[in-house]
């Protein structure tokens, strides 16, 4: 019920967001005669503020219109080669590019949109042919499409391997790691082709290292408190109407609880920006928040079982994990390069997380390992920002070219 009465109360909020909207463009248009009062400029950046705190946020665009190689500048066009219930396999197509190693990256099923590894996936353009994992919000997922549980992620994960292949790399950010080194094991095991190289980049491998306060609080709640306090069916002007889902909203707030002083601060100078016609920083200002309050509800299924599986029992590292019904085997894995990249800051997926796939993964020549620390890196800063471009993204890069032959 908390889910329906959330929906009612935004849409009570529409029609004060569209008077907020008029009176923006009333006091904030320059051909506007209110413009040239006094105050004008404070009356309009209150009521923009007000616009974008009461607005709904879709799925953003990644936006790449073209890309710059060294062998020069193609269009890319986005083109969905394969779709199935909750996900679909994006191909980011760069028309007339000669041949670039296979890189398919595994976007998290955490909250928010694939859109969130904007920056990854422009960089890896670059000297790539880049597919992704753009999930689908589960609220538009209609209930004869079937439940989505965590084994179900595995399911996809060997399908997309096979699909991009042969000699594909695979790169798992955050929570993708589990599930992606879950899938490629099972794929060994039975002696399928794999990929040439694995980057697992700040996942929750082994939650028992590093621990944080995402940790502790995934850890010290039973599962009836996750039953009982987060799961909502979705409201009835959906497609996905009575689906259970982990719903958009509660992640989001979760997401503002960890650092509410600073989204607070960041919209009181959003309002002084626009006072001040600093156009630039707003500009970066609603390109952040246009992302980041772009939120997805997660299947219920999936989401209460990585708790418990990940977060409660660390399956995975204890060697118990199963995914429909067959032990996860990581040292089946040996023709597969292995890079783990974590953040020195990383307040999501502490130090020590991802590094102990290495430990896991037994049957990898120690020649194809490799694993790498961001000094003053925090969890985003290792798939976005100017540290994952000027020194994060190069040693992915370098690795991917290394193992590719």
């Amino acid at each position: 019920m908390l889910y329906q009465l959330y929906d009612w109360q935004r849409a009570s909020l529409e029609p004060w967001r569209a008077l907020a909207s008029y009176a923006n463009e009333a006091y904030g248009n320059p051909d506007s005669p209110l413009s040239s009062i006094p105050g004008a400029k404070n009356a309009a950046a209150a009521f923009d503020l007000m616009t974008r705190l009461t607005q709904r946020y879709e799925r953003p665009a990644f936006g790449y219109a073209s890309i710059a190689t060294t062998a020069g500048e193609f269009p890319v066009y986005e083109v969905f080669e394969l779709a199935k219930p909750f996900c679909k396999l994006l191909h980011f197509v760069k028309k007339g590019a000669p041949p670039q190693p296979k890189v398919l990256v595994f976007a998290p099923l955490s909250g928010h949109f694939a859109t969130l590894l904007r920056d990854t996936v422009g960089r890896l353009l670059v000297d790539h042919d880049v597919w992704i994992t753009d999930w689908i919000d589960a609220k538009e997922v209609p209930l004869a499409a079937g439940e989505f549980h965590f084994d179900t992620y595995v399911d996809y994960v060997r399908e997309f391997i096979r699909f991009v292949g042969p000699n594909v790399h695979a790169i798992s950010v955050c929570q993708p790691t589990v599930p992606v080194l879950s899938g490629v094991s099972l794929m060994a095991a039975a002696g399928e082709e794999v990929p040439r190289s694995l980057t697992m980049m700040g996942g929750p491998i082994d939650t028992r290292k590093g621990a944080t306060a995402v940790n502790d609080f995934a850890q010290y709640r039973p599962m009836s408190w996750f039953e009982a306090k987060v799961i909502q069916r979705v409201p009835m002007r959906y497609p996905g109407f009575l689906r259970r889902v982990y719903p958009g909203f509660l992640q989001f707030a979760g997401f503002v609880a960890m650092n509410p002083d600073r989204h607070i601060d960041s919209h009181v100078q959003y309002y002084h920006q626009l006072v001040k016609n600093d156009g630039d920083s707003a500009d970066a200002h609603r390109r952040f928040y246009d992302e980041y309050n772009a939120v997805m509800d997660l299947p219920a299924d999936y989401y209460l079982e990585t708790v418990e599986r990940v977060f409660h029992q660390h399956l995975l590292p204890r060697g118990l994990l199963e995914v429909n019904g067959e032990l996860v085997k990581p040292q089946a894995i040996k023709r597969s390069a292995l890079l783990t990249i974590e953040g020195e800051l990383d307040d999501i997926a502490g130090p020590g997380q991802t590094h102990a796939a290495h430990g896991l993964c037994r049957g990898i020549p120690a020649a194809a390992k490799e694993r790498f620390t961001a000094p003053a890196c925090g969890h985003y800063g290792i798939f976005s920002g100017r540290k994952y471009r000027e020194t994060i993204y190069p040693k992915i890069r370098d690795f991917i070219a290394k193992h590719d032959k």
